[in-house]
């Protein structure tokens, strides 16, 4: 007898309240997003975890909360699974001048400010079941590329500068500098309330500097031990877990904005029905509403790009990166349900 075959999900608004990094609407997004694949692509609630950094949140999406879930989602699926991971927050901003050198991989930043790279999230994914899919949403700035070796289907095509948003709306996009300067503060404080970080150690950390990500690297295994990414782990460790890069067929990226570009966070107005969502998880929602039927990838994406022009945001781009095959899927694999309506 055939397993029936499961919809998972893991749901991540991080707004970083009351810091400098403050946004307004991610905790909004994954919120409607949950409901959306309840009502309307046959979710069981009880298989969406949602984690979000609201005051009254008990269990925020700080890195370790994030990628524990992710991995019990990926230990759980069996084939013909679908999975969906969706991240509105901030992405790590390492490069916007194409002529600078390559980034060292894309990133997401958890409400902890450690980051989650490409490299972390293939590792999961390579672990996933033959038949089973993996759908990735990322809504922050220069989400293109998160998932290792997708093939470009919807994407940018050429190496522009990305165009600079109105100056009133905030973007999704944390940058190096800040990072580092967010992460030394919380050393700082850390060490000279708990007695486990050695401020001897921190001053290291601090003393290394950000050239190529090695004073990132060093704060953060200050601060977290080994519970960090992947790519700072010591060589000898990456390689006893054998990771390889993945196939084009592994997994569907869906991606707010190009590799060079930022995504917008868009305040409560007439536009967004009173409530503040980033522009691209908004565009999507409303493509899916305003559906009669299924629609493929490639199809959600391109709509989704032209919903973002009429909302005035030309400058952002979102991008679809996955195989041909995954490109003409239907999103999520749809299933309608007649029951709820759209």
């Amino acid at each position: 007898m055939a397993t029936e075959c499961k919809k998972r999900a893991v749901l991540v608004g991080c707004n970083y309240p009351n810091t400098i990094n403050e946004l307004s609407g991610c905790v909004n997004d994954v919120k409607a997003m949950r409901e959306m694949i309840v009502s309307r692509f046959g979710f069981d609630s009880e298989n969406v975890e949602l984690l979000t950094d609201e005051p009254e949140s008990t269990y925020k999406p700080t890195r370790a909360n994030i990628m524990a879930e992710l991995k019990k989602m990926a230990v759980e699926a069996k084939e013909g699974d679908v999975l969906l991971f969706h991240f509105s927050g901030h992405g790590l901003v390492q490069r916007i001048d194409p002529h600078q050198p390559p980034n060292e991989g894309e990133a997401i930043v958890p409400c902890d400010l450690n980051p989650i790279f490409d490299v972390d999230l293939g590792q999961l994914i390579q672990q996933l079941p033959s038949g089973s899919s993996f759908t990735m949403i990322s809504d922050s700035c220069h989400s293109g590329g998160m998932i290792d070796k997708s093939k470009e289907q919807i994407g940018p095509h050429s190496t522009l500068r990305g165009i600079a948003p109105p100056v009133d709306y905030k973007t999704r996009g944390i940058s190096i500098e800040t990072l580092y300067q967010c992460l030394q503060t919380a050393a700082n404080v850390v060490s000279a309330t708990q007695s486990f970080l050695d401020t001897t150690a921190v001053a290291n950390a601090i003393n290394t500097g950000t050239d190529n990500m090695t004073g990132i690297g060093s704060l953060l295994t200050t601060i977290f031990g080994n519970n960090v990414s992947l790519k700072f782990l010591p060589h000898y460790e990456r390689d006893f877990l054998n990771l390889r890069s993945l196939r084009e067929d592994e997994g569907i990226l869906l991606s707010g904005c190009q590799a060079n570009e930022l995504s917008i966070d868009m305040r409560a107005s007439d536009k967004t029905e009173g409530k503040a969502f980033g522009a691209f998880t908004y565009t999507v929602l409303k493509v899916i509403k305003e559906s009669n039927g299924a629609l493929t990838n490639r199809q959600l994406v391109v709509k989704a790009r032209n919903e973002i022009i009429n909302l005035g945001f030309g400058q952002q781009h979102p991008c679809l990166y996955c195989s041909d095959e995954n490109a003409d899927a239907a999103f999520l694999g749809h299933q309608s349900n007649t029951t709820t309506g759209a």
